[in-house]
């Protein structure tokens, strides 16, 4: 088997820079304090919405957000571009948490979640007429803390799967099967509490290990045809990983693949030959997380690359640089990955390569 390469996979640091190693029971206690804050915002009137994101953002937070919304500084842009829109387009909304960790790396602290936040479709919004009834917003976040209040998020809301619920598919079909993410398998995603730090570490270290297995790349070996290189990818250091039951469960336009084979069929290969020049770590994840049996990682952008073939996501080369906001987030269970849920911007992608889906609903 090749061996997998050690290389830091982080955001590069300043030499000075003192670490946080956050202790457990703080962890705990940021993630029930946050939880608490983003379902009060999520749940509120229009009337006391500034009120309750006040209560959870410092006044000069940054959000770094899915196409169109993008970034936003400040609490009165948080309100007025995200939030407000938000719960005039579904005014009984909820937030459904599946999935709640938190950590520390390098010098920050955070929590991250994959959620729904569901409601009745009342209003448009992003463009997108309502049709009166309920959609999920499937919804992936990161949060940095500092003295009890978020001082910047990353958020992935799924627009695409947002547009499918509303009976509009502006894209190709998927590879694999669209619909819902469920949560984990061993139903605790919200309530663990893990007090053993070497869980979280071994977690971690396991899903970064099996990211950097990804650097092996035998799509641009020399006279490697589709065949080979999908023989290569089921025979690849990534198996020693993956749990034989995996679940992969991409964004849709992407969809949702189980077991090495279909994550390969559905994701991997496609990816690899339409982006065989890519860069996963040109700038690094700016979060990386162990917390019990789970772990995340995330960049902003983490991954840059060349759009050359049309074999993900169907469409013809265009030969344009393109960045990609992803993250991931895993199960790790009976010693190997079980799940790995992965957010991306796939709006953001295709208005890279000339295709704006929110233009093309209008149609």
């Amino acid at each position: 088997m090749i061996k997998i390469e050690d290389f830091s996979t982080g955001i590069p640091m300043e030499s000075n820079t003192k670490l946080i190693e956050i202790d457990p029971a703080e962890n705990i206690n940021n993630k029930r304090h946050i939880r608490l804050l983003l379902k009060q915002i999520a749940e509120s009137n229009l009337d006391d919405l500034l009120i309750k994101i006040s209560n959870a953002y410092h006044e000069e937070a940054e959000i770094k957000a899915f196409h169109p919304i993008n970034d936003l500084k400040g609490i009165e842009n948080i309100e007025s571009v995200y939030w407000r829109p938000l719960l005039k387009a579904f005014p009984d909304l909820e937030r459904r948490d599946n999935l709640f960790i938190g950590g520390s790396f390098q010098n920050n602290i955070f929590v991250s979640a994959i959620s729904h936040l569901t409601g009745t479709f009342t209003n448009e919004w992003l463009n997108v007429p309502p049709h009166g009834k309920t959609i999920h917003l499937r919804t992936c976040e990161v949060h940095q803390i500092e003295k009890g209040k978020i001082i910047q998020s990353h958020i992935l809301i799924d627009t695409i799967d947002f547009m499918r619920q509303a009976g509009f598919w502006p894209i190709n079909k998927s590879l694999g099967v669209e619909g819902m993410w469920p949560g984990p398998i061993t139903g605790d995603g919200t309530t663990f509490e893990n007090l053993d730090k070497n869980l979280s570490t071994a977690s971690l270290d396991q899903g970064l290990k099996m990211q950097r297995s990804l650097n092996i790349k035998p799509e641009n070996e020399e006279g490697a045809t589709k065949e080979s290189i999908k023989e290569k990818l089921l025979d690849h250091p990534q198996i020693e990983f993956w749990h034989p039951k995996m679940m992969w469960y991409g964004p849709c336009g992407i969809g949702t693949a189980r077991g090495l084979k279909g994550f390969v069929a559905h994701h991997q290969l496609p990816f690899r030959l339409t982006f065989k020049d890519r860069n996963y770590w040109k700038i690094g994840h700016y979060v990386e997380l162990g917390d019990g049996n789970y772990s995340m990682t995330a960049g902003w952008h983490s991954i840059e690359a060349i759009h050359g073939a049309k074999d993900w996501l169907g469409y013809e080369p265009t030969n344009k640089s393109v960045t990609m906001r992803v993250m991931d987030f895993y199960l790790h269970h009976e010693g190997l990955i079980r799940e790995n849920w992965v957010p991306i911007d796939i709006a953001h992608i295709l208005y890279q390569i000339g295709v704006d889906v929110f233009e093309l609903i209008k149609k």
